[in-house]
């Protein structure tokens, strides 16, 4: 089957791949001609572990091809998928679907037969509609049908979560449409992986409510961690004893500096914002953005007290910044509040993560970017872990605590306990939602 992908963002790039790999012809349409050139070299322009070898394999294989001439892509295309950004629009937190229906337009006048128009970008309940009047209007003797497709990859793992999908959602019209849905997922079909064949709505509300669940439970447990402080509880106990509940279950119970990336924060005000325009508004959800924001002041509050009340002049070793491990993503990552408050009080700051230069050095003016922990600790006054990556989760403590001014370690993703901190001579150790280590002043200090 002929498809075309418009848009080489994180879905559209990620989708094309796995769509070529499935033995689909696959065209990956972008306006901009310099990440063009750079697929066309073999290069990946974000950081998605395995990617780039399954793109090289597909390419090779001749299933996989990219271009910026979005008429010969779609001309003879059997589905056409609108994968484009779907920015919070500011003002009003609504998604901005400029980008969408921009393309909608561009495929009706483009596409010569029965095409399948299939909504890949995370869109508002009813933009599939639009997209159908928007397509009608520029060509109205089009033979078409739209659907909508929306995406559940986590980075970091988005090739195994397409392969291995927890279900697949297709919203159609027409049991043509259905057909040609059924055929592109066909291998998924035949190893017997859930595909839902739902309405239109239901399956732009699915990708909503979904994401804002999760995000509900990531802040519940959040609120939890913070109450755990105040009574002696653990969190990590208690998320433990919650997650063994079936009903609850142990994913996203992980207490830590806040959610963030590049679906969370902006489904949730989207979400917000269709539940005001249809006069209910959604109050769970409108909490949890804030709560979330919350949750972040609150980290920046415990580094202050481990800084003794002033970032002023203190050297401040930040390990992580994406907002996740194994993406170089950093939309809405909490590293973006903390560290301009690091800065911002006077803080020299020195920021190691293995991914995250990239996009940091725009985002994250006035840091120092360092190769590894070790040489980010040296003679600093805090060690702050924000994102949980692999070489953060077995570090030589001992060896860290000797580097530094003031060992002290701010454990904003729980890693460690307050019993590693003391055998390693830390002075002092926070974590979320458990116990914290402080040591007794000397007696000279006393």
């Amino acid at each position: 089957m002929k498809i075309a992908m418009i848009g080489t963002g994180y879905v559209g790039l990620v989708s094309g791949v796995c769509f070529s790999d499935f033995g689909h012809d696959v065209v990956c349409v972008d306006k901009n001609p310099e990440k063009i050139e750079m697929l066309e070299a073999g290069e990946v322009p974000i950081f998605e572990p395995g990617l780039q070898a399954l793109m090289a394999k597909n390419v090779s294989a001749g299933r996989l091809s990219f271009t910026t001439d979005l008429v010969s892509a779609v001309a003879d295309a059997e589905a056409v998928f609108i994968a484009v950004g779907t920015p919070t629009r500011r003002g009003d937190g609504h998604a901005d679907l400029t980008y969408v229906m921009a393309a909608a337009e561009e495929i009706a006048q483009a596409v010569t037969g029965y095409t399948v128009i299939v909504t890949k970008s995370t869109v508002p309940v009813g933009t599939n509609r639009q997209v159908k009047q928007t397509v009608r209007k520029a060509n109205p003797k089009l033979e078409f049908d739209v659907a909508s497709n929306p995406e559940f990859l986590r980075e970091g793992a988005a090739i195994d979560d397409f392969m291995k999908p927890d279900r697949v959602v297709v919203g159609v019209q027409s049991d043509r449409a259905e057909e040609v849905m059924q055929e592109i997922y066909r291998p998924l079909f035949l190893r017997d992986f859930p595909i839902i064949v739902t309405d239109l709505e239901s399956a732009e509300m699915i990708k909503y409510a979904a994401n804002a669940f999760l995000a509900t439970k990531i802040t519940f447990i959040n609120e939890i961690a913070a109450l755990c402080e105040r009574t002696g509880a653990d969190v990590k106990q208690v998320s433990k004893g919650m997650g063994l509940d079936g009903r609850i279950g142990n994913k996203f119970l992980h207490s830590g500096p806040g959610y963030g990336g590049s679906c969370f924060p902006k489904d949730t005000k989207a979400l917000a914002r269709i539940g005001q325009e249809n006069g209910l508004p959604m109050q769970i959800t409108e909490t949890v953005i804030k709560v979330n924001e919350e949750v972040k002041r609150r980290m920046i509050d415990k580094l202050l007290d481990l800084c003794d009340g002033s970032f002023n002049g203190k050297v401040v070793a930040v390990l992580g910044v994406t907002f996740k491990p194994e993406t170089d993503d950093m939309r809405d990552a909490p590293s973006l509040t903390i560290v301009p408050a690091l800065v911002g009080g006077g803080a020299k700051v020195r920021v190691v993560d293995p991914q995250g230069a990239h996009e940091g050095e725009v985002l994250l003016p006035g840091v120092h970017w360092v190769e590894n922990a070790y040489k980010a600790a040296q003679n600093a006054d805090l060690v702050v872990i924000l994102t949980e990556w692999n070489e953060f989760r077995a570090l030589d403590l001992k060896r860290l605590a000797k580097r530094m001014h003031h060992p002290k370690l701010a454990d904003l993703r729980n890693i460690y306990t307050d019993k590693d901190a003391k055998r390693a001579g830390f002075e002092a150790y926070v974590s979320v939602g458990r116990h914290d280590y402080i040591a007794a002043p000397k007696e000279d200090e006393a």
